[in-house]
């Protein structure tokens, strides 16, 4: 028998630091719900939107799996083990936090605001050495279709992290409908629409709306207008 729980945007935390527009999915920082805490090895998902300029200072992270997705504008990185870069949309960014490291994330641009995904997957093994990747998608590979940006397989499509966990977004057009089959078993699908409106399963779900199924083996995805969205398969225990 499915289970599912639906969080809609609206429901999500709200802080906004000026600088930092930042909507909690689950509980993070100041915004604190004993019902939202996570969704199996799921533990956050940030829809962050920083201004022009500004960004977040040094800071340290241990024994996390930190992806970031950027959807609008450049995203500049610095962190403790040498690495320099920018990441802007169509990119993906992975950083095994391990034994510990400290980074920083400004907009690199001083007339527009970036916006980006930032999400935490709880590692399968503690105490890594911290890595860092990333890598620029090509976005025709999801139009009508799943495009895989996570996995547990540094040999596989997109970035790899250490668990039981696959990414992948889709844009799909009005009408188009799929089958999304699980990777693992005892894995749960979190969906968030990034744009458009879809149904998963028979749960009708607009931009920036979460919902999560698991104790099932495949989902069906349907767009009602064209969207776009990222499915994240994780572990639920």
């Amino acid at each position: 028998m499915a289970n599912s729980v639906l969080h809609k945007s609206e429901t999500r935390g709200d802080s906004d630091h000026g600088w930092l527009h930042s909507r909690h999915t689950f509980s993070f920082a100041d915004y604190y719900d004993p019902e939202r805490v996570h969704f199996g090895m799921l533990r956050v998902l940030n829809d962050d939107t920083v201004a022009a300029g500004m960004g977040f200072g040094t800071h340290p992270h241990d024994n996390m799996e930190i992806i970031s997705i950027p959807l609008e504008g450049d995203l500049e990185h610095k962190d403790s083990m040498g690495n320099v870069s920018v990441i802007k949309q169509g990119d993906v960014q992975v950083m095994s936090a391990g034994t510990g490291i400290t980074h920083s994330e400004y907009n690199k641009n001083k007339d527009i605001p970036v916006k980006f995904l930032q999400i935490w997957v709880i590692p399968s093994v503690r105490n890594v050495k911290p890595r860092y990747d990333q890598m620029t998608l090509s976005i025709e590979d999801r139009h009508n279709k799943f495009q895989q940006i996570l996995s547990p397989n540094s040999d596989d499509e997109g970035v790899w992290i250490y668990q039981n966990a696959w990414f992948h977004l889709g844009k799909f057009d009005k009408g188009f409908m799929s089958d999304y089959n699980f990777k693992a078993k005892d894995n749960g699908v979190y969906g968030f629409i990034l744009n458009g409106n879809i149904t998963i399963n028979d749960q009708e779900l607009t931009s920036r709306d979460g919902f999560g199924i698991w104790d099932v083996d495949k989902i069906v995805i349907k767009a009602d207008s064209e969207s776009e969205f990222l499915l994240m398969e994780v572990p639920m225990k």
